[in-house]
């Protein structure tokens, strides 16, 4: 009998597993009432892909009907917390545009951005999720201003801006690098113009300076007063913007070969 007993049990169980999922499956017949209470049983049990999956389902049959919101808000929040954020992001959108009276629609709005801020990857990547974060961020600030959440916004659009300015500087000093100083003043530019309240940029425009200083020693000497005086006015902007800039001595070394360059460049024209 021993041997018959095992496989009896292992049939048990299979006929117990079949009828706890048949009992959260949503079937044809359902009433919109029952097929949500069905998805929001697998949403509370934190099975969220089938959530998702599920909610579906009842957005399919509840248009029009007041679970239509709650559908839509659960199928968001289970994309959500699958981490899907591609989709949760989208879903979010379609319920603050669908529901724009709903109390939850702040939140959603919130989540939209949060989603997007979740996607942003590493700074030397491509940054689409990172300008969208900053777009809807920006919204939200926006549109309430007053919220408990715009704070937490501010801060994460900090984060992002952070991250765009160190993609521009580290593009910049590649430039640097491999010797192609208009190209560098260019982005370490681009990284003060763009982001003037980041950790980058009073470094950017230092690094300017320089790069305008090497564009000019190594250009032929019919170029090299006007690049010598754009790494004066760099330096000049500098001691605006920074006045007490800790990287106030770098820029005072690289104005004064600027300013030697200069003083060579005019004598020799003198002179001819």
């Amino acid at each position: 009998m021993q041997h018959l007993i095992k496989p009896l049990i292992v049939i048990l169980i299979l006929i117990t597993v079949a009828a706890c999922g048949s009992r959260h499956t949503i079937q044809p017949g359902d009433s919109v009432d029952v097929a949500f209470e069905k998805a929001m049983g697998l949403y509370e049990r934190e099975r969220f892909s089938q959530a998702a999956d599920a909610f579906e389902v009842v957005l399919s049959i509840a248009r029009g009907t007041d679970i239509a919101a709650d559908a839509q808000y659960y199928l968001a929040k289970s994309h959500y917390h699958n981490r899907s954020f591609l989709l949760a992001a989208s879903e979010f959108r379609r319920f603050a545009r669908n529901y724009t009276t709903d109390e939850r629609r702040q939140e959603a709005e919130f989540l939209e951005a949060y989603s997007h801020y979740r996607m942003s990857p590493r700074y030397n990547l491509d940054q689409t999720e990172t300008y969208n974060a900053l777009n809807r961020f920006q919204l939200f600030t926006t549109r309430y201003p007053d919220s408990e959440l715009a704070e937490e916004a501010v801060e994460y659009m900090d984060e992002l801006r952070d991250k765009l300015a160190k993609k521009k500087f580290r593009a910049a000093e590649m430039y640097f690098r491999i010797r192609e100083y208009r190209s560098a003043a260019l982005y370490f530019e681009l990284t003060v113009e763009n982001y003037p309240e980041s950790r980058w940029a009073e470094r950017a425009l230092v690094n300017q300076i320089q790069s305008y200083v090497e564009y000019a020693e190594n250009s032929v000497r019919d170029r090299q007063q006007e690049r010598f005086e754009s790494a004066v006015d760099a330096y000049q902007r500098y001691v605006q913007i920074f006045p007490r800039g800790e990287n106030r001595a770098r820029a005072e070394e690289y104005y004064d070969r600027a300013l030697s360059g200069l003083a060579e460049v005019t004598a020799i024209s003198e002179g001819l």
